[in-house]
């Protein structure tokens, strides 16, 4: 029996084709299109509401599950209270209704994402920084390396930020945990490749987190350099070394900057007999800010103490601590630095007899052997220099006793020299000195060899006046900006910081032009009967009390030298014999051995003008 053929409805196609090809249906298809457009339109605020009220049943569910059960009954009082009285205030309801409403659609309102990923560009630079530190981070052997060339840089980059320059601001990256990070020489061949690749001319803080195998590489501001010379809001025996950065220390400090009063973070030096670094130690290039540091404790400790400040260089730069209040002496001269010294050694001695005494005899120490001492000594080995050519002592060997005893006799020493200058300094200055700067650019080796520990930053090659990094004792190395304290009679100081200098100095106790006698100065106070000074602390002759208070008699270089009162040092020793090595020696010259707390009158040589300074900018004259 044949088969009958299908009808030809079903199996041909043509028509069904036309069908769907036909502008009616094309026609129909932008209907429906345009009516669902129509209606999204209409309804959206509904929509947003509905996502918005959505949103905010998720978030109150999720709170209620984070309530403690003890809790929920509480909570569900104050909302029942709460939605009665709404509904008891006239127009609750509707207020209540349109608030709803209006949370609903901002918390359902669109929102643009934010594209937060790594562009073009800066994707080729974490891979190139992924691909430098491959050499450093891999080993043969590994079965599954973080790091491999061609390998994936999101792995071990787990958060990154870019300036608007597109250079890396922030990077956390991991490291295998079989890399020796606690060997300085492996982390500094890795800070050195970040420094290179992640931008030149900045200063960067490396992290290094041990315990997670993690290391954080943030891109450092520079420190503010406006700050001057101020009061600060420290107690007796704190000085402000300068300032850092705010996530390095847990103080602040208000200081004033220009019209603007701020708080800043200070780098606090603390001295005294509970210090465990009551000594300092300052070094750089010339024209660093070393003298600035100088000048600015000077200052500070003028507020509560006696200064002997010694001027290696002898430019003058502390002229204006001549014949102030406190300041003990100035010098400049290898004779007048000699004498100084030793007297402060010898105060150190006969502080530290009396106040062993008066421990012994159960009675408190002597108030003129609890005001603090600082010897301030500018670039002693230019002295040292001097000695030699003279064949005369080092000025340095004095600086034993009061480094080694200074802690408990309240003498505190802070000795600025040159890095070229750094090998003469004495074995008891390195040894004794726990607090250290560094000022000016210096290479991390040079900061390691000063401080005794790497800086966690990068140094740079150009740094402003006063920038560096200190270390107080075993804290952690910390970068420090010091605070403007130019010499206020130098012609090239601005008059604001003139103006800031001249007010933290003291009063004047020596006459300006020298031509008057000083008031005796003892222990940078003057002399009362409620006040007797020791006899001891007369600079020109020192006394120290060996044998049962026998006084013992230092001659100056320069024969008998002149006391503070007019007299020589041999005509109040008490029949000692002088010093028979240097009875037949010359004379010194004039101004080289004057007494100490007198009008001395310091030498300069600015601007190759030789210059005597009496402690006044305005009584200035050139000498023949």
């Amino acid at each position: 029996m044949a088969r009958r053929p299908l009808p030809r409805i079903l199996t041909d196609s043509a028509p069904l084709a036309r069908m769907a090809n036909s502008t009616s249906l094309a026609r129909s298809r932008e209907l429906a299109r345009t009516a669902a457009d129509s209606a999204s339109d209409v309804f959206h605020p509904l929509i947003t509401i509905g996502r918005g009220l959505r949103r905010l049943g998720a978030a109150g569910r999720g709170r209620w599950a984070e309530t403690p059960r003890d809790h929920r009954g509480p909570v569900a009082f104050f909302v029942g209270a709460c939605v009665l009285v709404v509904c008891l205030v006239p127009y609750g309801p509707l207020l209540a209704l349109i608030t709803v409403m209006g949370a609903g659609a901002w918390a359902g309102r669109e929102r643009t994402p934010v594209d937060t990923g790594p562009g073009e560009a800066e994707r080729e630079r974490l891979r190139a920084l992924y691909e430098a530190l491959v050499p450093y981070f891999s080993v043969d052997g590994d079965p599954s390396p973080l790091y491999a060339h061609d390998g994936d840089w999101e792995r071990v980059f787990p958060e990154y930020a870019f300036d608007e320059g597109g250079r890396i601001e922030r990077l956390q990256l991991k490291y295998p945990a079989y890399f020796t990070d606690g060997e300085d020489q492996s982390r500094v061949r890795i800070e050195q490749v970040l420094y290179a690749k992640a931008g030149r001319g900045r200063e960067y803080h490396f992290g290094w987190d041990e315990l997670a195998n993690q290391l954080t590489l943030t891109a450092l501001g520079a420190l503010p350099t406006d700050l001057v010379a101020q009061r600060f809001v420290t107690s007796p025996g704190e000085t402000v070394l300068g300032f850092t950065d705010p996530d390095a220390v847990q103080r602040t400090l208000p200081v004033t900057a220009g019209a603007e009063r701020r708080d800043a973070p200070p780098v606090v030096w603390r001295t005294g007999q509970r210090s465990t670094e009551p000594h300092l130690l300052v070094l750089g290039q010339p024209g660093t800010g070393a003298t600035t540091l100088l000048r600015s404790i000077a200052l500070q400790a003028l507020q509560h103490g006696d200064v002997l400040v010694i001027d290696g260089s002898g430019t003058g730069e502390y002229g204006c601590l001549v014949g102030r209040h406190g300041v003990l002496g100035v010098e400049s001269g290898l004779a007048g630095a000699l004498a100084t010294l030793e007297w402060a050694s010898h105060e150190t001695e006969r502080r530290l007899i009396a106040a062993n005494r008066a421990r012994q005899a159960g009675r408190p120490a002597p108030e003129d052997t609890r005001r603090p001492l600082w010897i301030i000594a500018d670039r002693p080995t230019a002295l040292a220099h001097i000695a030699v050519a003279e064949g005369r002592e080092d000025p340095q060997r004095w600086l034993q006793v009061p480094l080694r005893h200074g802690r408990a006799a309240q003498v505190t020493v802070v000795v600025a020299d040159q890095f070229e200058s750094a090998e003469l300094l004495s074995e008891p200055v390195r040894a004794h000195t726990k607090a250290r700067v560094v000022l000016g650019p210096a290479t991390a080796d040079e900061v390691r060899a000063v401080l005794g520990a790497p800086p966690h930053t990068t140094p740079t090659a150009s740094v402003p006046p006063g920038r560096g990094y200190a270390r107080l004792g075993s804290a952690p190395v910390l970068r420090l900006q010091v605070p403007a304290t130019p010499d206020p009679l130098d012609d090239a100081t601005g008059q604001a910081h003139r103006q800031a200098v001249l007010a933290l100095l003291p009063e004047r106790t020596v006459p300006a032009d020298g031509s008057g006698p000083a008031e005796p100065v003892t222990g940078g106070h003057r002399s009362t009967e409620a006040d007797k000074p020791v006899e001891a602390r007369k600079p020109a002759d020192v006394s120290t009390s060996t044998e049962a208070g026998k006084p013992v008699s230092v001659s100056k270089s320069a024969g008998a030298a002149a006391k503070p009162d007019g007299g020589t040092a041999a005509d109040d020793a008490d029949g000692a014999a002088p010093d028979t090595g240097q009875a037949g020696s010359t004379a010194e010259p004039v101004g080289a051995a004057e007494p100490v707390g007198a009008a001395s009158r310091v030498r300069s040589a600015k601007r190759g003008e030789t210059r005597v300074v009496n402690g006044s900018a305005e009584a200035v004259r050139t000498e023949g």
